[in-house]
């Protein structure tokens, strides 16, 4: 301390400094609140020689009353004053600098004794309470109670890590019996999902209008439908859809809250994309569809799923159309899984949802939130599916107008655990659904898509790039096409050939013999293992055996799929294809010569779209092929065409015809997809050169199609065989035999 030292300049002992008074001094100081504080300073009249003997007492004074009050209200003032403010202090009260200075200084010291005695008292009482509530702690841990029995939960000692650990066990099986009985309200009992994914024809999906005519004179009133194309008895043995309510299942990544922040926040982007015209949404030349201007877009959003990885290309486009289907029903098909994969049986390959909360309003969809795996899918080996995990949520925004939104869920995974972009995300995309007068549906659909372009193959960049491989074109097309079909189907009548229970297996069939042809070119759906890779002549080969599935074969299944280029337009091409006088040039199935029609089932407006069941026609045929009948099913539309066949047992088919189980007849699918090129689209819309690309290197003008051929093939009736390389090579002739009889029909290389 400061006055120590000064007190060391004059011989002084430090020990007579305010800490050295006698005890008496202290108390009086307390009672009198220090008010009669030493001065600690001797008397300026001694002589040095005087001050400088360590042995001789010093002299005390007291201050005044009067010196007492001025000196505390000064301090109260300011308790650090300079030399000037002592001064004058000094020289207003009588007293010397040193004195205020030194009585300043003891005035500190006091205050801050008192305060760490405060303070020390303080920290006692509550370690005090702190002891005595551990304590308390220990007894009562020594002696827990159940909160919902009151009774004694565990007699002796336990590790408490252990408990917690039950506590939670104990939790989480309540919450599973909870989700439980919410799933079997919301989606029936799962045991039903292990069969069929089909619901009976009386319970109708669309409501259609009533007193329609359409589609050349056909009367839809009163027409029941089914609940999407999920007919009575199923269409499969093996559905591709897995519906999980278990929170075993559940990926608990994921936090509840966050979903649905990010379920809002893609809702509101999904609205404004389809509120917006233009400059946000540019026209596409033939007036099909609209492409996002990716720059406008940038400045009126900000996305919600964060910013595009670096090598990620976008595809984003809008498409708007009516369907024969009211916006409650359409919204039913989109949230119920099973009638979602049937309705875009050509689009979705194997799907599961891995969590599921419900609405706010019991027996309502609007506000729930589903989260959704899925692959998507373009009918070529050369386009892998995309596999992705999404958030679908579902909101009723007005009276008759519904919006469901998709959003991938990549970005908010949990910081513990590792952050997977795949090769695609899906930002803010679905669909605006508007109930019209008429009792149709106004639909705009909104694809907005990020994904890796290296893992697509050079001639379906365009497709992709221009929105008919993923985009809102396809779906709208096929959600058009589908609801036509179903359409025509509820309202035909009995026909001489097959009755109108007889159609709707047919049609059951055709349905199931699309949707395996579809999981043979992709691989989805089931588990295939790769033999051979296309290159060259060869085809893409891959193997599966079925060992249990009713509705195929029982053995070694091939799966041969080849995709080539021909300088054709779609139409012109699917034209011949059809075309039964020319088919004995590429089918080997025609190879006797053209068939008999006996049956032609109409899909739509289109005469295209269609189911037909063809039979060997003359003398010369054999009596197996008398018995084996062609079931063919063809889908047409703006972003592609798709014709699927199989050979048919004729007692089977019988059944089927006469309104009988479709689900166990066996089959192989073959077929061949159609897609425009778009090369000279893409060409236009990317502003680049299509001469210096692989495409043109190869010959490709932008004028034509692409064609995948796919057949699957029974090469062994007995699963546990392995594949021989002579049965590779036959299937590897066939398609050869296929590609060359069509190129050569199109005078092409």
């Amino acid at each position: 301390m400061e006055s120590h030292s000064d007190m060391s300049e004059k011989g002084e002992s430090s020990n007579n400094v305010v800490m050295g008074r006698p005890k008496e001094e202290d108390e009086s100081e307390s009672r009198f609140n220090g008010d009669n504080f030493l001065n600690g300073v001797a008397s300026e009249d001694e002589p040095d020689s005087v001050l400088s003997n360590s042995s001789r007492k010093r002299k005390y004074s007291r201050h005044t009353a009067n010196q007492i009050l001025e000196l505390e209200t000064a301090f109260k003032e300011n308790p650090h004053p300079n030399e000037k403010v002592r001064l004058e202090l000094g020289k207003k009260l009588s007293m010397d600098s040193k004195q205020v200075k030194f009585w300043f200084q003891n005035r500190r010291t006091q205050m801050k004794s008192q305060l760490e005695r405060h303070e020390n008292g303080m920290l006692k009482q509550e370690n005090d309470r702190l002891r005595i509530e551990h304590i308390a702690m220990q007894e009562a841990m020594k002696h827990p109670i159940c909160n919902r029995c009151r009774s004694q939960a565990i007699i002796a000692d336990i590790n408490v890590e252990e408990h917690q650990t039950k506590i939670e066990h104990e939790r989480l099986k309540e919450e599973v019996k909870r989700i439980s009985v919410l799933a079997d309200k919301l989606l029936g009992p799962l045991s039903s999902l292990e069969g069929s994914m089909a619901s009976v024809i009386a319970n109708p999906a669309f409501g259609l209008p009533e007193g329609i005519n359409g589609f050349g004179g056909i009367n839809y009133a009163n027409a029941a439908s089914p609940m999407g194309l999920d007919f009575e008895n199923g269409l499969s043995s093996t559905p591709p859809v897995i519906i999980s309510t278990s929170l075993a299942n559940v990926d608990v990544s994921y936090d509840k809250s966050m979903l649905m922040d990010l379920a809002l926040a893609a809702m509101n982007e999904l609205l404004g994309l389809a509120e917006i015209g233009e400059p946000l949404w540019v026209r596409s030349l033939d007036g099909g569809g609209e492409t996002l201007n990716l720059e406008e877009y940038a400045r009126s959003f900000t996305p919600c799923t964060g910013m595009k990885p670096g090598h990620f290309a976008t595809e984003a486009t809008r498409a708007t159309g009516t369907v024969i289907v009211n916006s409650l029903t359409l919204v039913e098909t989109l949230m119920d899984m099973s009638r979602w994969v049937e309705m875009f049986s050509c689009i979705v390959g194997k799907t599961s949802v891995v969590n599921v909360i419900p609405g706010s309003t019991c027996g309502s969809w609007s506000s729930n939130l589903q989260l959704i795996q899925t692959e998507f899918q373009i009918i070529s080996d050369l386009v892998p599916a995309r596999e992705m995990k999404f958030l679908r949520f579902c909101k009723q925004h007005a009276e008759g107008v519904w919006a469901v939104v998709d959003v991938s869920v990549d970005t908010i995974q949990e910081s513990s655990q590792p952050r997977e972009i795949g090769n695609c995300r899906k930002l803010p995309s679905g669909c605006i659904v508007q109930d019209m007068p008429n009792g149709y549906s106004k639909v705009t659909w909104i694809e907005h898509m990020e994904y890796y372009e290296n893992v697509v193959h050079h001639l379906y960049r365009p497709l992709v790039r221009n929105g008919l491989g993923f985009g809102a074109q396809r779906w709208m097309a096929t959600l058009q096409r589908q609801s036509e079909f179903v359409a025509m189907l509820m309202s035909s009548v009995d026909t001489p050939v097959v009755c109108s229970s007889g159609q709707t297996s047919m049609a059951m069939l055709a349905q199931r013999m699309t949707r395996n042809f579809c999981a043979g070119v992709c691989a989805t759906i089931h588990k295939w293992e790769s033999i051979q890779q296309a290159n060259g002549e060869d085809a893409k080969l891959m193997m599966r055996k079925n060992i249990g599935d009713p509705g195929e074969p029982i053995g070694v299944v091939l799966s041969a799929t080849k995709t080539i280029w021909l300088p054709v337009k779609q139409q012109r091409l699917l034209d011949f294809l059809l075309n039964e006088q020319t088919r004995t040039q590429w089918d080997i199935l025609f190879k006797s010569g053209p068939m008999q029609q006996m049956v032609h089932i109409a899909k739509g407006q289109n005469i295209d779209n269609s189911i037909s069941l063809f039979r060997a026609n003359g003398d010369a045929i054999s009596d197996s092929e008398n018995n084996m009948l062609i079931l063919q099913d063809t889908c047409t539309d703006a972003t592609g065409s798709l014709i699927v066949y199989a050979t048919i047992d004729a007692a089977d088919m019988d059944v089927v015809m006469n309104g009988g189980d479709s689900s166990s007849v066996a089959f192989l699918p073959s077929g061949i997809a159609i897609v425009p090129d778009c090369f000279q689209d893409y060409t236009g819309a990317n502003n680049c050169d299509i001469g210096t690309s692989w495409e043109k290197d190869n010959g490709f003008s932008g004028t034509g199609s692409l064609v995948t051929i796919g057949f699957q093939v029974l090469v062994n009736s007995s699963p546990a065989e392995k594949l021989s390389m002579e049965s590779v090579q036959k299937v590897n002739n066939l398609i050869s035999h296929t590609i060359h009889g069509i190129k050569a029909a199109f005078k092409s290389k």
